[in-house]
Order: C-alpha cells, then structure tokens, then sequence
C-alpha cells in the first residue's frame, strides 16, 4: 500500500520561504512521477510543480522561478522549496504519485497547510 507523508507546512510572511517535503512508502519511488498540488476552499486542485521519473520538472506559470521541485530517489522524498510567497499561495498543498499518468495522480498524501500572511 502506497503512502505519501508530506511535511513543512506551516504560517508565513508574505515573501518569506517554505520547504515541503513528501515521503513515500510502499512502492519503489524510482517507477513514480511525482508532483505537488494544491488546492483552495472553493476552487478546483491545481498542480503546482512535477517531476519525472528522470527528473524532467514542469512548473505551473503562476510558481515559475519561485518554486523548486526536487526529488531525491535515496530518500524516496520529493521536496517543494517555495520562495517569495505572497498570500495567493496560501492554500493546501499535496503530493501526489503516479507510475503512468502525467500529471502523477494515482496516490495522494494527506496534505499540508500553507498560509501566507500579508
């Protein structure tokens, strides 16, 4: 059975930084896509960041050049470093697995808050 764990979420000034992190279980983490989305009340979850098997990253417009998709098949981990926060980014962030689909979405974590104060 596959886990995601996700950690690192918490409160933030706006321009301030955030790591994520997100630890899998359960499954070889090398045959996974991995991605981060988020979602807030009322709207639709959006993907923020992904990154391939091979470590090929995409990045939503709206995150381009302040967030950093990192996976580490060592640590069966993938991280999401966010800087220069503003309140938009508020919102709860997930992470999700996938062997076949793109975006990666067949396993998700439990989620993690992140809130931006201005």
């Amino acid at each position: 059975q596959v886990q995601l764990v996700e950690s690192g979420g918490g409160l933030v000034q706006a321009g301030g930084s955030l790591r994520l992190s997100c630890t899998m279980s359960g499954s070889n983490f090398e045959s996974n896509a991995m991605a981060w989305y988020r979602q807030s009340p009322g709207k639709q979850r959006e993907v923020v960041a992904t990154v391939g098997k091979g470590g090929v990253t995409w990045y939503a417009t709206s995150v381009k050049g302040r967030f950093t998709i990192a996976r580490d098949n060592a640590k069966n981990t993938v991280e999401l470093q966010m800087h220069a926060l503003t309140p938009e980014d508020t919102s709860v962030y997930y992470c999700a697995a996938d062997p076949t689909n793109w975006p990666p979405r067949r396993d998700w974590g439990q989620g993690t808050q992140v809130t931006v104060s201005s």
